[in-house]
């Protein structure tokens, strides 16, 4: 018997992109991989701290969440971090899957 049930295992090649950036709170360094996994949403991480998460355009209004999965000291801090992906991340998560 199986010690694991496989859900999928997938390769593509995928888009990754890696950003710094200075702001008047910090230095922040993220690779982004857009991927057609996931229902579209590219795949965040952080390159200082490792924290990575899955996030779409809608992801970076909640500022709560922003803080938390990305480990930041202040909301406004949170807040630059939304106005950068806001930027920078797809606004169509669910398209890019029905291409696939």
């Amino acid at each position: 018997m199986s010690l694991y049930e496989r859900l999928y295992d997938e390769s593509e090649k995928a888009k990754v992109r890696f950003v710094g950036f200075i702001s008047e709170h910090g230095r922040y360094d993220f690779g982004i991989v857009y991927t057609h996994m996931f229902f579209g949403k590219p795949l965040v991480v952080c390159m200082q701290t490792g924290r990575s998460s899955l996030l779409s355009m809608e992801d970076t209004e909640n500022l709560e969440y922003l803080q938390k999965i990305f480990n930041l000291r202040s909301r406004e801090e949170a807040e630059e971090i939304a106005l950068f992906f806001r930027s920078n991340l797809p606004a169509i998560t669910m398209e890019i899957e029905a291409e696939h």
